[in-house]
């Protein structure tokens, strides 16, 4: 018990300060302690407190410990961004080497850690020793504390620690998640609430997924959500680039008064410079293109906001200038402001028989004053025009392309000295359908260990960076994975036991072939083999040198089937007689 003129609740406030007093001063112990050496220094031991006034009820005690971070700071690193590649400044970069970091000036992220939340972790120091000669890389691992008292020590609520696993819908609970969910389509209201939460109060520029606001609400996007038909409360978002088609159900009777089905409806919205401001960016119609019956394309010239209208032509009726794709594409500035809002349009006529009506919708943002990406062709590879290649750093990533589309898929090249040490890092890029070989000579002496040259041989043949995919197409986005053609590598080396296997060919083999229409057939690779020979290398005598030729090729093969002239096949009588057409002289 303490002294008899305090009350126990004064007790319990006085043993809570004391704890957090005595916890906080063997934190800043041990943080100043951790920053100078790897080994956590004793922490002050917390004071012995009285007992418990009788009646007071025990607090809950933590029901496991704080769980072990799966997360290794030592393998963490944000700023390695090339892959294969050691990045400026990058003192975490694994793919720096000694060399590399002799010529650093500064590590860019001089402390890596995990979650900052907890009270204890573990943090990687980067630094460097200038001292040395050559400069050196400076790593260790140490035990930081979180000085703050607000952190987590104990973890005791158990759902946290693994996440929920969803409810998949049968025929039992459809109608509960019905009911929970409201159903497939978005309302007005739940749309409004999502823009709330997407852009912050008082957000100074867009971000990547915010809601695009308009004067009024936001900027619709109709979107197919759970089935085919036209949802047009979906919103916009920023940096989201969008292509659907979708379905909607019209009476033809009513298509004057459909808002969806009008140009107004899609070139009105004034969309936000930024969130939650006065200033306010216009659409503008660049094209209006009207499609007849007989799907004929007319172009339409002047900035007129066309109206659908409902004509009685005597045996049908239909409606024109009805909304059938919009193109918007919204330039943006890297503070993220939106500067520019155009707006393409297909206007076309419907009938009854064009009933449901499916609409196209597309939104693409294009960053101000930067240039676009050349392709290799559109769709198909133009002959001459480098092939598109990358990475795809982790399993289910999109694809990851250098900027120099010239610098994507290389070879050796060839130089006037043929010396494969002086012609590292010299690379051409392959070329669509031009056969290309090049080589240099290697010279050796025995002084040379064999895991040493073959290394530096598999680098000197594969580049810096060997890609792992090659596009089909010459436009093929680096989102869409799947289409992609990986490159299978093959090694072939000989049967002598006991030498040293020394790479000394990679030939590439590109198999291709002609996709789509007889008039305007389009490339399309299918198939890249990468061949690396090995050799066996003799050893040689004591002072004396031996020279290796290194060579690499490309060849590009031509597997289109012939063409053959398609007609339709006669048409053959099926027809069977009952078993009995005979009876009784059968």
């Amino acid at each position: 018990m303490g002294p008899p003129d305090l009350p126990p609740l004064l007790l319990v406030l006085l043993d809570c300060w004391v704890s957090v007093s005595a916890q906080a001063g063997a934190t800043l112990a041990v943080t100043m302690e951790g920053l100078d050496s790897a080994e956590p220094a004793p922490t002050t031991p917390r004071p012995a407190l009285s007992p418990r006034p009788p009646g007071t009820p025990r607090a809950p005690g933590p029901s496991s410990p704080r769980p072990t971070p799966v997360t290794d700071v030592a393998a963490l690193c944000s700023c390695d961004l090339s892959p294969a590649q050691c990045d400026i400044n990058c003192c975490c970069d694994p793919d720096c080497s000694s060399v590399d970091f002799s010529v650093f000036s500064s590590c860019s992220i001089p402390v890596v850690t995990g979650d900052s939340q907890f009270c204890s972790q573990k943090a990687a120091i980067y630094s460097l020793n200038f001292t040395a000669n050559p400069p050196q890389r400076v790593f260790k691992i140490v035990d930081q504390i979180n000085p703050s008292i607000f952190c987590i020590h104990i973890t005791n609520y158990k759902p946290a620690l693994s996440f929920v696993n969803p409810e998949v819908p049968d025929e039992n609970n459809f109608d509960k998640l019905m009911k929970t969910f409201g159903g497939f389509s978005l309302n007005a209201e739940a749309a409004v609430s999502f823009t709330d939460k997407s852009g912050a109060p008082n957000a100074p520029k867009y971000e990547y997924g915010v809601v695009l606001q308009t004067a009024d609400s936001f900027l619709r996007f109709p979107s197919p959500l759970g089935s085919s038909l036209c949802t047009d409360n979906n919103p916009a978002a920023f940096l989201v680039n969008q292509a659907v088609r979708c379905t909607r159900r019209i009476n033809l009777e009513q298509c004057e008064d459909t808002e969806a089905l009008g140009m107004a409806y899609y070139s009105s919205p004034q969309i936000l410079r930024v969130p939650n401001s006065q200033t306010k960016v216009p659409i503008t119609v660049q094209s209006v293109i009207v499609q007849s019956l007989n799907k004929t394309l007319t172009r339409l010239e002047g900035a007129d906001v066309w109206k659908q209208a409902l004509v009685d032509t005597g045996a049908v009726r239909i409606c024109t200038h009805v909304v059938l794709e919009v193109k918007y594409s919204l330039t943006y500035t890297g503070a993220g402001e939106i500067t520019k809002a155009d707006l393409a349009l297909l206007l076309g006529t419907v009938s009854d028989a064009a009933i449901p009506l499916q609409q196209k919708f597309e939104i693409h943002f294009i960053q101000q004053n930067t240039k676009p990406v050349p392709l290799s062709g559109n769709p198909g590879y133009v002959v001459g025009l480098p092939l598109a290649a990358g990475f795809q750093p982790r399993k289910g990533s999109g694809i990851i392309q250098t900027g120099n589309r010239y610098g994507q898929f290389t070879i050796l090249r060839s130089t006037a000295e043929q010396d494969c040490l002086a012609a590292e890092g010299i690379r051409a890029p392959v070329l669509f359908g031009y056969n290309m070989q090049s080589g240099c000579k290697l010279r050796l002496t025995r002084t040379v260990t064999c895991p040493l040259v073959v290394e530096k041989v598999k680098r000197l043949l594969k580049g810096q960076g060997f890609p792992d995919y090659v596009a089909p197409f010459g436009n093929s986005r680096a989102q869409d994975v799947l289409d992609w053609v990986p490159v299978r590598l093959v090694t072939q080396a000989s049967h002598v036991k006991g030498s040293c296997q020394l790479p000394v060919a990679l030939v590439i083999e590109v198999k291709w072939t002609k996709y789509g229409s007889l008039l305007n057939p389009q490339a399309k690779i299918v198939n890249v083999t990468a061949h690396l020979t090995s050799s066996s290398l003799p050893e040689t005598s004591p002072g004396s040198e031996r020279t290796v030729l290194i060579s690499t090729a490309v060849t590009f093969v031509d597997v289109s089937a012939p063409a053959e002239a398609g007609f339709r096949a006669r048409p053959t009588i099926n027809a069977k007689l009952p078993f009995n057409f005979f009876f009784p002289f059968v």
